[in-house]
């Protein structure tokens, strides 16, 4: 299964900044260590296929938007290609970065850590050795710098500091410009803003204040400085330089307190307003700031989930809205100035608000708590989730946006699931329902409840939807209802554990239950729910699955093993010693080694891919395992996540964290930053005592495969990671022979033998190839071309108009196409139907698709001509009366003549 990354869904925003796109129509949001491109005119998200070692805390946009800088927790940088989606240079800044900074012209880009500014030549469009080339270092403030912004013509920018001074530094040497620092704050600079072709800056604190600052000189009026016969130095330095792995650069330091002779016909700054936001409650910090220079706009976002719009620099309040519960860590204006993003990184929420209409333009959120379960529709085009937060939301797999969350469950989702025909939901829950949701209105229609409460931890629905039935983890029974009538049919007694899976056969009704006991269970729904068979294992059963034909049983159990059973016969057929294979990672705070805790650990998660011939594993572990049934050998191990920001990635201990005292991991680091823990003092009351910081552990909660047969989903400590199995660049020849090149085919159409051109297009394999051919055969001749193929090419011209409606525009074309081979094969292809439905769902996904979108269009189409057609027909009425009333006009005047 020859699988790669194709998205994240599941996770919208972490943490770090947001930035829009240079046209402003979409926005790039980090996602723990990858970005997501959300494009926000055509409601499609993409998550790039490449990832930091850490989370990502900044990106920096170049101005022609071809090139971002992602940096993660430590400092470590990405230089990434936004047009190719791939990276380009590794960079180290050894120290964690709180903020990047291209220049508006683009060729230097300024980066802040620990309490220096640091400019480097921005990377250019020729290949370079070293990308990041180090300008200038500049010295002046004593705490963390924590932000930056550039004047328009790229000639100064300004850093602000946690030390509560703003610095106005030159990107050259200027004679009348001294650097200094600005006070009048009396918290951290949470963001300072040039004035548009100005040195006019605004600087804003956490403790919510605004200072205005007024220059004396125009950008115009910065006068350069002089050239130094400085020859000598330079040939010094330059010796020193052949021996650096890296040269140091230029720096510069400011000065605090220039005296009265060093700032004589110096650039000066004065204070003409200061402002202060209105504050409510003593926790409701400023968290962060964009200011749009253009319309003088300016948005500041609080800890309380509140923002503001004033218009500078008259400090006119616009209007205030709450948006969130929590802090708003991020928030960017697009370059038109209409859309505002925001990003709260407790809830991982990502919003743009279309400020002047008061309308979103985007409302996501994942799930808050890691994700517990999930499940394909039939057709594949959508896949719902279950968290432990309580919600189950539905997830569109092309548009990659979540389009309905339903919130009624009062605790942690345990199982989700599609009915047969795709527009029903069902969910278990830790609150003791199951409840049905409905995708044509949106609502929860069926609540299924059993007569004592008790704890849900599994659910399956039979192949017809009628049936549905959940296992109980306190009572260890199962409960029947019936979808129609939402009436308990039966309680299923007879397991001595907590049941941990249910599974119903695709092909006959027959629910297969794993239990804690070490057996799992088999029912016939159709004979009085008795107990058909009882399989014994030799350890607690954790996960039961049948193969998409129904004719064998996957068991995965507590001691690492995956058991096949025949179940028609109650024979093992085969199994896998997996425990090895799922490698777990040591935790920071474990005492004991990585090797020694896999002994107890074991698959949590099992999946049969769409044909039956592999089987996808996963557990407490960042790895997913592929193996072959019939061989039972492992065919491939994912490693699903390469984010260090989360606990047991790591086989062994880093010993650069373990001190006389133990583990570093013990201490909570950072204390009262926004993101760290705030240690109060003895005695303060204040604060939320029980706050700690802490590292998720990576884990795979479930794996689905797409019935499709096209990818694969898993939902993992990251969000909701998908992986397609469309690999174009591999070559893959079917039935070769030396007589089948391009040219020969080519040659073939020309002669008009449609069908033989087809054939050995599909024998050598080649997807333009196959797709030039497909469309050279005209419309009429479909049919006749249809009834030559052999049967064994009919599969594959259905496997390829399924992947040629995603992106062709021919739609009418491909739809005689299915329609003719449906039409003249379908009675030989309905006999191998288990085999093709995988492609069928494929062919059902693309074209339910199209419709959709194009059933919207016409149904305003429609709108759109009846409204013409109204106006039309007043105009004429409004016309025919006008005639009219000239026509009686002419008969009185004849009259009047007459008389």
């Amino acid at each position: 299964l020859p699988s790669q990354f194709s998205g994240l869904l599941g996770t919208v925003y972490r943490r770090g900044n947001l930035s829009f796109t240079r046209d402003g129509s979409a926005l790039i949001s980090p996602v723990g260590n990858r970005i997501s491109v959300f494009d926000l005119k055509n409601n499609k998200c993409e998550t790039f296929p490449l990832a930091t070692r850490l989370n990502i805390v900044c990106v920096g946009l170049s101005p022609d938007g071809s090139l971002a800088i992602l940096i993660d927790e430590e400092g470590a940088a990405l230089l990434v290609s936004l047009i190719g989606k791939c990276v380009i240079h590794h960079f180290y800044f050894h120290k964690p970065v709180h903020s990047v900074s291209f220049s508006p012209d683009g060729k230097k880009f300024v980066i802040t850590k620990d309490n220096v500014a640091l400019m480097y030549h921005a990377p250019g469009r020729k290949r370079e050795f070293n990308a990041f080339v180090l300008d200038k270092t500049y010295y002046g403030p004593y705490d963390e710098t924590t932000c930056i912004d550039w004047t328009d013509d790229s000639k100064c920018f300004a850093v602000g500091s946690k030390d509560m001074s703003t610095w106005v530094f030159g990107a050259e040497r200027w004679a009348n410009l001294i650097y200094y620092s600005l006070g009048g704050h009396k918290d951290i600079i949470v963001a300072c803003f040039f004035e548009e072709n100005s040195l006019d800056l605004y600087t804003i604190s956490q403790d919510a204040a605004l200072c205005v600052w007024q220059c004396d000189t125009e950008l115009d009026g910065l006068k350069p400085m002089p050239p130094k016969d400085a020859s000598g130095e330079k040939n010094a330095a330059e010796n020193d330089e052949e021996f650096l792995e890296e040269p140091k650069g230029e720096e510069i330091h400011g000065k605090v307190n220039p005296n009265e002779k060093e700032t004589r016909n110096k650039v000066k700054y004065s204070r003409v307003a200061k402002y202060f936001f209105n504050k409510e409650g003593d926790f409701n910090n400023l968290t962060s700031a964009a200011y749009h220079k253009k319309t003088h706009l300016l948005v500041t976002g609080f800890a309380s989930g509140i923002f503001h719009l004033h218009e500078l620099p008259d400090f006119n309040l616009i209007h205030s809205l709450s948006i969130s519960d929590q802090r708003i860590a991020s928030i960017s204006i697009n370059c038109t100035g209409d859309w505002i993003a925001f990003g709260c990184s407790g809830l991982g929420q990502l919003l743009v608000w279309e400020w002047q209409s008061e309308s979103y333009v985007l409302k996501q959120q994942g799930h808050f708590n890691s994700m517990v379960s999930l499940a394909y529709s039939p057709d594949g085009q959508y896949i719902v989730t279950g968290g432990e937060d309580g919600k189950v939301k539905v997830w569109n797999t092309s548009s990659s946006f979540c389009f309905v969350t339903f919130t009624e469950h009062t605790s942690g989702v345990t199982a989700v699931t599609f009915t047969s025909n795709g527009y029903v939901i069902l969910s278990a829950s830790l609150d003791g329902t199951v409840r049905a949701f409905d995708l044509h209105r949106y609502r929860n229609f069926r609540t299924f409840t059993s007569p004592r409460p008790s704890q849900f931890s599994c659910l399956a629905v039979d192949s017809s939807g009628e049936i549905v039935s959940a296992g109980s983890q306190d009572s260890f029974e199962i409960f029947i209802w019936s979808m129609q009538s939402g009436r308990l049919l039966d309680v299923l007694s007879g397991h001595e554990g907590p049941i941990s899976s249910l599974s119903f056969n695709p092909m006959k009704c027959v629910l297969a239950s794993a239990s804690w006991d070490k057996t799992v269970k088999l029912w016939d729904m159709l004979d009085s729910w008795r107990t058909k068979e009882t399989l014994l294992l030799n350890s607690d059963v954790l996960v039961v699955a049948f193969r998409p034909d129904g004719k064998e049983l996957a068991v995965a159990a507590l001691n690492g093993q995956i058991t096949f059973w025949d179940h028609e016969n109650a024979v093992q057929t085969g199994s896998v010693e997996g425990r090895h294979d799922l490698q777990m990672g040591r935790k920071e705070l474990d005492k004991i080694t990585a090797k020694q805790a896999a002994k107890g650990k074991s698959f949590t998660t099992l999946c049969y891919s769409a044909d039956g011939q592999s089987i996808l594993a996963g557990g407490l572990s960042k790895f997913v395992c592929i193996y072959n049934v019939k061989e039972q050998i492992l065919m491939k191990k994912f490693e699903i996540s390469c984010n260090f920001s989360l606990d047991a990635m790591e086989e062994y201990l880093d010993r650069r964290k373990m001190t006389e005292f133990g583990s570093m991991a013990l201490i909570d680091e950072g204390a009262g930053d926004e993101d760290g823990v705030a240690i109060p003092l003895p005695g303060v009351k204040r604060g939320d005592m029980s706050y700690r910081h802490f590292k998720p552990e990576i884990r795979v909660t479930c794996l689905r495969f797409s019935p499709t047969g096209k990818s694969w989903a898993a939902t993992t400590t990251e969000g909701l990671l998908i992986y397609s199995l469309d690999s174009g660049l591999i070559f893959d020849p079917f039935e070769l022979d030396i007589d089948v090149t391009p040219s020969n085919i080519r040659k073939t159409l020309h002669q008009k033998e449609y069908a033989m051109a087809i054939i050995m297009a599909f024998k050598l394999n080649e997807k333009k190839l196959i797709h030039e051919v497909i469309e050279a055969v005209p419309s009429n001749e479909v049919d006749v071309v249809c009834s030559s193929l052999p049967d064994l090419y009919v599969e594959k011209v259905l496997e390829f108009l399924a992947s040629a409606f995603e992106i062709s525009c021919h739609i009418e074309f491909y739809l005689i196409w299915a329609h003719k081979l449906l039409m003249l094969h379908g009675q030989k292809l309905k006999t191998r139907s288990v085999k093709l439905l995988p492609v069928i769902q494929f062919l059902q996904k693309s074209i339910q698709r199209h419709f959709e979108d194009v059933s919207k269009l016409c149904e305003w189409n429609i709108y759109n001509i009846k409204y013409a057609l109204a106006i039309s027909q007043q105009r004429g009425m409004k016309r025919l009366a006008e005639e009219t009333s000239v026509d009686e006009d002419d008969l009185d005047s004849d009259s009047d003549y007459l008389m």
